[in-house]
């Protein structure tokens, strides 16, 4: 394996890890909660489930490397819309009030560089690759 697929497949399931618990975290908190919150955003309280479960499916998609260009590409678009829609305001390292976007442009530098150029051997996405070609 190659040092470059060495460092994918570490992004991939770090990536999932991460998502994976902001998912939790939403769970957690109650997604009434999280669905009030996004209403107090302006933005439609029925995204907040849309949220959860791209952040808890995707997750463990990105953790087993499952469709990951897929998942990445969902992902960067999510994170794009976090950033216009509550981030951007803040800046990109925030004030006193409110976190910036850095978290957010740091995730999606990882979830595009998934989407266009992930190769990760150590995945489901390389087994039924195997399996398609056989």
């Amino acid at each position: 394996m190659t040092r470059i697929a060495v460092v994918s497949t570490i992004m991939r399931v770090v990536m999932g890890i991460l998502f994976l618990a902001h998912g939790i975290s939403k769970l957690q908190m109650g997604l009434g909660n999280v669905e009030a919150w996004f209403g107090s955003l302006g933005l439609p309280g029925v995204l907040a489930y849309g949220v959860a479960i791209l952040e808890l499916v995707g997750g463990i998609m990105l953790i087993i490397g499952l469709f990951t260009r897929y998942v990445s590409a969902l992902f960067t678009i999510m994170l794009i819309g976090a950033i216009v829609t509550t981030k951007l305001s803040a800046g990109l390292l925030g004030h006193d009030q409110m976190v910036g976007y850095e978290m957010e442009l740091s995730f999606m530098l990882v979830t595009l560089y998934l989407t266009v150029a992930a190769h990760t051997p150590l995945s489901m996405d390389q087994v039924l690759l195997k399996k398609r070609s056989a």
